[in-house]
């Protein structure tokens, strides 16, 4: 899978088109969550999205410290349901965390990360902090990377 890394403001209108039909397919309609994707906060991130033919299957969007939490901060983690059984989720946090290190020069690194996933980002070297809260309905849990 080639991953590639875009501010906000280098993303074409097709390349977000196709990043907000992914987090749509998969946050609203796959998960049955109404809640409000377009918060704004995708003008001052990072996007790393994942190619297959083409296809937007694997995005994340990525903040520098102080943006969202204290430390850099990945979000928005979505891999399309017909592609999860190839590891791109584990691909993508690889670069995901890559990219942090790279562009923000930090190895901090904050997720809020639904509770069924903690295992996948305990792999990556993610660490529970805190207690579980809800978030647009769904469970979820701090976790840091050092």
């Amino acid at each position: 899978m080639n991953f590639i890394t875009k501010p906000f403001s280098e993303l074409t209108t097709t390349e977000l088109y196709k990043i907000l039909q992914l987090r749509a397919e998969v946050f609203v309609v796959e998960q049955d969550c109404v809640y409000q994707d377009l918060d704004f906060k995708d003008q001052k991130s990072l996007h790393v999205y994942g190619l297959k033919n083409d296809k937007v299957v694997a995005y994340t969007r990525i903040f520098k410290p102080g943006d969202y939490f204290k430390n850099a901060s990945i979000g928005r983690v979505v891999v399309a349901a017909n592609e999860r059984t190839y590891g791109f989720g584990h691909d993508l946090m690889k670069t995901s965390i890559a990219v942090v290190k790279k562009y923000f020069k930090v190895d901090e690194i904050t997720i809020s990360a639904q509770v069924y996933l903690k295992k996948f980002y305990e792999s990556h070297g993610f660490e529970k902090v805190g207690e579980a809260y809800l978030e647009d309905g769904i469970p979820h849990i701090r976790m840091d990377k050092k």
